[in-house]
Formats: C-alpha cells, structure tokens, sequence
C-alpha cells in the first residue's frame, strides 16, 4: 500500500462515480418507498402525465425489426403516460398485438427521462375481449351458475389470456346490482342481490388479480365498476338517477364493492354516470373519499367512466364546463380521467392559474403509481411472446367455458317431463327461430363474434342419428350487422317479412317429432345506452316483434316444442310460461353456446343455473326484487303481483327433498355465531346439482328490514339416491344493519332462518337474539 498512497482515495472516488440503482426500480424495497422515491423526481408536467391515457388510434408505426417509431409529440411521450389505448393494436392477432405493445413498452421504459411504463387496459366482461380471447358466458349467465369456484376460474383464465398479450388491467368485474331489468346493462351484472352480487364480484377479483397482495405476470390489477348505484337507474335509463336513502345505497348498492375493497384488495374503481341524492357520482367527495378511502382503506386509485368527467357539465347540469367539471372530480377523488378529453391533461396550467391545489395531483399520482408498482410494471414491463399460442383460448379454456355454459342454463318449466330429448326417439328434430343460427355474445363481445350457434351445436351432436330442420321463424331486426357496439338503432322487422317466415316455420314444425324454438333478444335490442344513436333501454319486457306469434303458430301445430331463451335481460314471457311445454332461459352462454344447449337438451348435461334475478309478470311489478320491505305487500286492482318466477328459482332433470332443518343453538347472544344444518337428498333417478340457499328476516327492526335475504348459498353434487347434510355458519355479520345512527349492529329479537331451493320454497325455523 506504500508504494501506491493514493490507492484507497482512488477505490473511494471510483466508489462514489458507480451509477447507484434508483430506490423505485429496486424491487427488494417496499412498495410505499419506491412510490415516494419515484414521485420525488417527477416534475409536474410529468406527474399530470400519469392521470390520463393516450390515444394512440392511427398514429403508430414500426420499423423493420418491430420497435415503435413515435409519430406523436415526442416531448409528451418522454413525459411518460398513464396508459395507452391503441385500437389499431388491438384488432391484431395476439401475438402480433403483444408484440406491438411490448414495443411501446420499451420506448417509454429506454427513452422517457423516468423510465414508467403505462397500464395497459382491457375489457373482461365475460373473458378477454379482444380477437383470439375464449368469450366465457355474459356475467348474468355466469351469476346463474351460483358456483364461485368457477367464477374465480373463469376470470382467472382471462386474465392469463390477457396478461400474456400484454394487458396490466382489466375495466372489469362489474359489481352493479341489476336491479331494473329495463335497464340496457342487466346482461352486465351478477344479479339482483347484495350478498350474491358480493360473492361473485370477491370470486372474480381473486380470478382476474390472483389474491394476493402484489399481482404477478399471469394477472392483471381490477377496475370496479360502476362505483355506485349504476343498476336500479329512474325508469330504467342508462345514467339516470339512482333514487334510494344512504341507509339502502349502503347495504344494497355499495355492499359488493365494500366486501371486493376489503376483502379482495381490489386496486381500481370505475365511477358511474349516474347520480346519488342529487350529487353526480364524478363529483361526489362524501361517496369516493369519505366512504371509500376514509371509511373502507381503499388505497387504489379511481378513473373515471369514459367522458365520465363532462357528462357532469353536459347532462347533469352541475357544472359550468369542462374544466370545472374536472376539477371538481378531482377534488372529490378522481385519481385518473379514462377519457382524456377533459381538463386533466392541462392540470399543470390550472396548479399554475391556482385552479388545482398540487396536492390534489400528488395524492393522484401516488395512487396511480402504487397500483403500477403492485402490478409488477416496473419490473417486468414486457411479455414472453413464445407463450401466447398455447395460452389463448387454448383446449382447456374451451372446456372451461362449455362447463360455465352448462351450468348457467336455467330449467324454468318441464311439463310432463318433456326434458330431457330422448336421441333414440327422435328421428327429426326442428330447430326454429331467429336466434338458433347466429352466435350472440352479448355486450363486451368481439368483434365479429365467435362460437357455436344453437344451431350449429344441435346439428353437430345429432350427427346422422336425427334431422335436423331449420326455420327462421320470424326476425328481430332487419340491421345488416347485429353487435353491440355498433352506433345505430335496431330497425325491427316488418309483418309482410314475418308472416312469410311464419308460415314456413309451421310448415318445417309438421315435418318433425319436436321443435327447439330459439327465441330473446339480440345485441341491438339490449346494450348499453350510450348515446341517441346507440339506445338499448326499453319501456316493457315483452318480447320485441312478431316472436310471441310465432311461438303461438308453432304451439297450435300441437308438437312438443322446447323454447330456448337467448337474451340479456328478464322477459315477461307469459303466454310461453303458461303453454310451452319446456323453457329454458339461457341468457348469453359464450363461445360454447350450442355445445351447451344440445348437451343439456339430450340429458349429457343435467341443468343446474338457478335465476340471480326475478322475472316480473309485467313492468308495472317494478321493483320487484325479491327482498323487499314488509309494506310492500298490497296489490293492485285485479292484478297478481306474483312475479313469473322468483329470484333462486331452477329446476333440475332429478327432483330434491329438504328436510331435518336444525339450528345448533336456538338462542346466541349479541355477537356470536351458529351453524344451520339441513339434510338434502337426491329422490330422483338422474345426478345432479342443487343450490341450497340461506335466508333470514329480522321479524321487528328499527329501522324496517327487508322480508327476505339472502346470506350464503352451496352448491352440491348429488348422485341419485344420495344425501348429504349441508352445514351454514351464521354470524354476526349476517346478521347485523345499519341501526338509526348509520352503524352496523345486531339487534336483539327474533330472527326467521329459511333454508329451500329458492326463496319462494323453504323450511324455516327461528332464532333469538338475546
């Protein structure tokens, strides 16, 4: 060391000139420390960049070796950006399209000053939407199934699909109650119950995030939507007001996203259009901060719905423009503008006017971070392209999706046993109506759409055993193209084209032995209403057009006919529930819709879907869900207000019997809990499953109580001849409400336990609370 003094001070300086990794890109530190770390070093202009995405639609190009070539302002996209959406990607074939994002990925990580990547958004409805996605069944056929193992592998099967071709974030699950079945969007949600709704959005949050605290390669973060009351709009219009108290808002509407904040770690929020007592939702600081962040400990970030920001200027009236509108939803809790054409992309000049506080950006832009961060952006921003063949909608995906489809279908009537078909009776089979030969999807769905029709999937299992016959029937509408995206309105067919294809119908149906008649809605008739030349709400429930004449025609040819549902919403099907033999409701069954339909038909497939919604007799029933309040009990002038079919309500191909209803402890005290056994067994000939259901009614509550409602549910298998006992465990969360001073709590009194197959048919006993 003598001979060379000045060797340490050299080290040393050597020591001190070695670049040091940054703490946000190291991911040994925790999360928080790397939020702060990076957000010291942002400037403004940089921070703002994160709170809205850039639309890449035209302007995109690749040279040779497929690395993006910006053709926008460099300056912008060196500032980093909070997500992208890229249209023109997304119509590409899978690889191609993560090959394409991987691209951009890499230019923002090596070219903007911080290196921060942007969230990659998707649709995931009912699977991944997007060309080479497995479309799963629409969410209320999913909700149908009552099965939350299932439902977490659905959307567990989505989110590989889409994480694989790039996707960090899905704008999904949808946690609405479908509570007016008028209401355009119904298809989208779960069903009409809190606890019900509650428990497939959780099953769906861990599907699509993994469960647990940081989401990894093979997941993708949740957005919650639509945050909140968007389900029950006045006169069931797309953005309408929800009219309820807090005390209902709360243990009805806001529920399901309560329990996916608290107990899915959900990391997005999508706000809804609608207002809640007379304050947009975009605006509503006592809804997205008092309630959400202060109360619930939701440390996620929140987006607005697209153009969310400037419908509370343009259609709620509560705003002067833009930019007021804006900044009102930020200061109410809005972290990120899915838009981007409002005034959260010029937040640096409104900090700068002092129109902004900065510190609304900072709690903005941390929040945004954070979730980047959680979804492992930082550290793996790019995605194995080797692997995406195999993955998308690969044998197993498909297989997923048929067993989704099977057990969404609902029995709603089987007179005399006419279900199951028997394949070696019938030697020609009729498949009519406008419904059997095209695949419908549904909303969210791909472009163009993809699966097997009724009558593909009918054709296909009766091979050369039975003909099949095919008849239109009749049309639901006379559009060139049926989607739901589509900007213009159904063009309903005419009487001189039905009566035609009528008559040809009946002709077909006197050649067979049996008829499926494939009736519903289309894609045009039920969607979201998002514009004038984009409606998809409507006035009644009944069947659109010449469908119920048809039904009519084919009826009186007096063959045994099987009517087939395929449709978004509830429909008052009255003539068909008092004459059709059999009815199967099938909502939007996916990809896999006529492997579904035959199996079931034909007895592969014993049903098994029970309803999440009640189907009314007619619109002047609105509302009628099922737990309503003790004073809604009066009738109207000669009329029943006896819904078609009660909410649970599904018949199965084998018969079950209840009995032996036991409580383990007819007394508790405030604060414990008890176990509900009932003793279930299969007295038919065929397997199958069951979906017990638990209710309970507060008999005296102040304040009112509903009649009835729904606190756990199971799914068992039953072989013929088998019983089995199924167990519940009640506690104090099932049993409490919100008391007059808006906290929960158990009251003493006497509870009614009901125990049955829907919750019109029970066994019931009761408990006291002391």
């Amino acid at each position: 060391m003598k001979k060379y003094p000045f060797l340490p001070a050299f080290i040393l300086l050597l020591a001190c000139n070695i670049p040091r990794t940054p703490i946000y890109k190291d991911i040994s530190r925790p999360v928080e420390e790397r939020v702060e770390d990076l957000f010291k070093k942002m400037t403004l202009e940089e921070k703002v960049a994160q709170l809205y995405p850039l639309r890449i639609v035209d302007s995109l190009a690749w040279d040779e070796e497929g690395n993006f070539i910006s053709t926008l302002d460099t300056t912008r996209l060196n500032q980093g950006i909070g997500a992208f959406w890229a249209m023109t990607i997304y119509s590409k074939a899978p690889r191609e399209r993560a090959q394409y994002i991987n691209s951009i990925q890499k230019y923002l990580v090596e070219k903007s000053r911080l290196g921060i990547p942007a969230f990659v958004f998707a649709e995931g409805l009912h699977g991944y939407l997007a060309p080479g996605g497995t479309s799963f069944p629409q969410a209320i056929a999913l909700g149908s199934t009552w099965d939350t193992a299932l439902i977490r592998q659905v959307y567990s099967a989505a989110s590989l699909e889409a994480s694989a071709c790039g996707v960090t974030q899905f704008l999904s699950p949808v946690v609405d109650l479908a509570r007016e079945p008028r209401w355009g969007r119904t298809e989208e949600c779960f069903g009409e119950d809190p606890y019900l709704v509650s428990r497939m959005g959780l099953a769906a949050v861990y599907g699509f995030q993994g469960g647990g605290e940081s989401i990894d390669s093979n997941h993708a973060a949740v957005t919650l939507k639509h945050f909140a009351g968007h389900g029950q709009p006045e006169g069931g219009r797309n953005i309408a007001p929800v009219n309820c108290s807090e005390r209902e808002f709360r243990e009805s509407h806001l529920y399901p996203f309560e329990v996916a904040v608290k107990m899915g770690k959900a990391q997005s929020i999508m706000v809804s259009y609608n207002e809640w007592d007379g304050v947009p939702n975009h605006i509503n600081h006592y809804l997205l901060t008092e309630i959400l962040r202060d109360e619930w400990g939701f440390d996620g970030f929140v987006m607005s719905d697209g153009g969310g920001l400037d419908v509370t200027y343009k259609d709620h009236l509560a705003a002067k423009d833009s930019a007021e509108s804006g900044i009102l939803s930020l200061l109410a809790g809005i972290d990120y503008d899915l838009g981007s054409r409002g005034c959260f992309a010029v937040l640096d000049k409104l900090v700068a006017d002092s129109l902004v506080p900065a510190e609304a950006i900072d709690r903005a832009v941390k929040n945004v971070l954070r979730v980047k961060f959680r979804c492992g952006l930082f550290d793996n921003p790019y995605v194995n392209l080797d692997r995406i063949e195999e993955i998308m909608n690969c044998n197993e995906h498909k297989a997923l999706a048929l067993k989704a489809a099977c057990e969404g279908i609902i029995l709603l009537k089987n007179e005399g046993h006419i279900l199951p078909l028997d394949s070696a009776k019938i030697k020609t089979l009729a498949v009519i109506g406008p419904n059997a030969a095209d695949i419908h999807l549904g909303g969210y769905s791909g472009i163009p759409m993809k699966g097997v029709s009724v009558l593909e999937g009918i054709t296909e299992f009766a091979g050369d055993k039975i003909k099949v016959l095919y008849a239109e029937g009749c049309k639901i509408t006379l559009n060139e193209t049926v989607h739901w995206i589509i900007n213009e309105n159904p063009i309903l067919s005419t009487q001189d084209i039905d009566e035609k294809l009528i008559k040809e119908a009946v002709i077909t149906a006197k050649k067979s032995n049996a008829v499926l008649l494939v009736l519903g809605e289309n894609e045009l008739i039920n969607r979201e209403a998002w514009s004038e030349k984009h409606l998809g709400d409507v006035d009644h429930l009944n069947l659109v057009g010449r469908r119920e004449k048809l039904a009519m025609a084919i009826l009186a040819t007096g063959k045994p006919v099987i009517v087939l549902l395929i449709n978004g919403r509830p429909l008052s099907i009255n003539y068909l529930a008092q004459y059709a033999p059999a009815i199967l409701e099938g909502w939007y069954l996916g990809q896999e819709t006529g492997h579904a339909f035959a199996d079931v038909l034909f007895g592969e497939v014993n049903p098994s879907g029970k309803l999440t919604v009640t189907i009314p007799g007619n619109v002047g029933q609105l509302p009628c869900y099922y737990n309503r309040k003790p004073s809604r009990f009066r009738e109207y002038v000669n009329s029943n207000s006896t819904p078609l079919f009660p909410f649970g309500f599904g018949l199965s191909y084998t018969d079950f019997k209840y009995n032996k209803l036991r409580l383990s402890r007819k007394e508790i005290a405030v604060g414990d809990s008890l176990e509900v056994f009932v003793n279930i067994a299969n007295i038919g000939s065929r397997n199958g499953d069951e979906i017990v259901q638990l209710y309970i009614h507060d008999l005296i509550s102040l304040p009112t109580r509903p009649v009835k409602e729904l606190k756990d549910f199971a799914r068992i298998t039953l072989k013929a001849g088998e019983s089995k006992k199924v167990t519940f465990l009640i506690t104090p969360e099932k049993l409490e409400a919100f008391n007059l001073d808006m906290e929960r709590e158990v009251q003493p009194g006497e509870f009614v336990i009901m125990v049955g197959k829907n919750s019109s048919d029970f066994l019931s006993d009761t408990l006291l609370v002391r």
